[in-house]
C-alpha cells in the first residue's frame, strides 16, 4: 500500500497569493522600550541677547494633549548670571493663565462661543482684583461685529463698540477733572479716494486724517492732525525688487528721516539711514527675515549689526548686535 502524504504544518494554514490578490498588509513597528519617551512632546527653545541692553531673553515652549495646550516658560538673565522676570504660561483655545513668579500673580483669560455668532470673553487679574467681561455678536455676518465690555468690578456704564467693513465706531464713559464722568466717541473710517484709501481716526477730540497713494513702484503718504494742524509726508519709491528708498518729512518740526533697503531673497537686508530729530546716521544688516520667526531663517539663526554715528559725535560711533537662535528638540 501506498504511503499517504501527510500535511506540512508550517506551509498548509498559508493561502496561495495570486496575481490579483493586494499586497498583505505592512507588520506593525515593534514597540520600543520607554514608549512614554517616544511620545513626548517636542521642545522649542528659543534664546536671543541685546548687546545695547546685555541682556539674555529665554523661552521654553511645548504644545501637549495633541496640541490642545502650550505650555511656555520665559525668562531674562544679564551678564552676571542674575535670572529676573521670570514667567510661567499656559494657554488652550478656551483658555490661557499668565503667571508672574515674581510678583506671585496671575492673568486668567477666557474666550468661548456662547451660542451662533455669540462669543464670550473674560479677563482677571489675581493680585489687583481687576478684570473685564465683553461679549461680541455677528450682526448680519461676520463683517458686522457688536462688542460690548464692561470692566469688573464695573466702575460705569460698559463700553460699546460697532466694527464694519471700512471700520468702527466706539462710546464709553471716560472721567475728567472738570466733569466726573463724560461719554467719549472714538472711531475709525477707511475709503477709496482719487485712486488711494483715505483713512480718518477721531481720538481723544482729535481728528487725523491720512491718504495713501501706492502702485508698484511708488507710495504717497500725507497726512495731518486737526485742530493742531500737524503735517507730515511720508514718500517711498521702489526702484527693482531688492532695492526701496523711503522719506519723512515733518512740516510742524522740520524734522526727517530717509532709509534707503536693499534685500537679498528673503534672508539677507542691508538698511541705511539718517534721522535729524536725534542727528544719528546708522547702518544695519540682518541675516533671517528682520520681520519672521526664527524658525524660517537659516539654521534658524537670527542676527542683526547695526552701526550708529551721531552727526555731532562721530568718536562716539557703536556698534550693536541682536542674535536670535531656535532648537527644535
Amino acid at each position: 500500500m501506498a504511503e499517504s502524504v501527510q500535511p506540512n504544518p508550517s506551509t498548509s494554514l498559508v493561502p496561495t497569493a495570486t496575481a490579483g490578490d493586494p499586497p498583505p498588509p505592512a507588520p506593525p513597528p515593534p514597540t520600543r522600550a520607554g514608549g512614554f519617551l517616544s511620545r513626548r512632546p517636542g521642545i522649542r527653545v528659543t534664546t536671543e541677547f541685546d548687546s545695547d541692553s546685555a541682556v539674555f531673553f529665554h523661552k521654553i515652549s511645548c504644545k501637549f494633549l495633541d496640541s490642545l495646550a502650550k505650555l511656555k516658560v520665559s525668562f531674562q538673565n544679564n551678564d552676571k548670571g542674575e535670572v529676573f522676570e521670570p514667567q510661567l504660561a499656559l494657554t488652550s483655545k478656551y483658555l490661557s493663565l499668565h503667571y508672574d513668579l515674581e510678583e506671585r500673580n496671575a492673568l486668567v483669560k477666557s474666550s468661548f462661543d456662547v451660542g451662533p455668532g455669540l462669543e464670550f470673553r473674560a479677563s482677571h487679574d489675581v493680585k489687583a482684583q481687576q478684570g473685564e467681561v465683553t461679549m461680541v455678536a455677528d450682526l448680519a455676518g461676520p463683517a458686522y461685529k457688536f462688542e460690548l465690555s464692561s470692566a469688573v468690578p464695573s466702575v460705569g456704564l460698559p463700553k460699546a463698540t460697532f466694527k464694519f467693513p471700512i471700520g468702527e465706531v466706539s462710546l464709553e464713559e471716560k472721567e475728567e477733572e472738570e466733569v466726573k464722568k463724560m461719554l467719549s466717541i472714538n472711531g475709525i473710517v477707511k475709503g477709496q479716494l482719487l485712486n488711494g484709501v483715505c483713512t480718518a481716526q477721531y481720538q481723544d477730540e482729535s481728528l487725523n486724517l491720512r491718504y495713501l497713494y501706492k502702485d508698484e513702484q511708488m507710495a504717497f503718504i500725507p497726512s495731518i492732525s486737526l485742530p493742531s494742524n500737524a503735517l507730515s509726508m511720508a514718500f517711498k519709491r521702489r526702484f527693482g525688487p531688492s532695492d526701496k528708498l523711503s522719506y519723512w518729512y515733518n512740516f510742524d518740526s522740520n524734522y526727517w528721516s530717509t532709509v534707503y533697503k536693499h534685500t537679498v531673497g528673503n534672508d539677507y537686508k542691508f538698511k541705511v539711514g539718517y534721522d535729524s530729530e536725534v542727528r544719528l546716521g546708522w547702518a544695519s544688516l540682518w541675516v533671517g527675515d528682520e520681520d519672521g520667526q526664527a524658525k524660517t531663517a537659516p539654521m534658524k539663526t537670527k542676527i542683526q549689526f547695526m552701526l550708529q554715528v551721531p552727526k555731532d559725535d562721530i568718536k562716539s560711533a557703536a556698534l550693536m548686535f541682536r542674535v536670535k537662535k531656535r532648537w527644535d528638540i
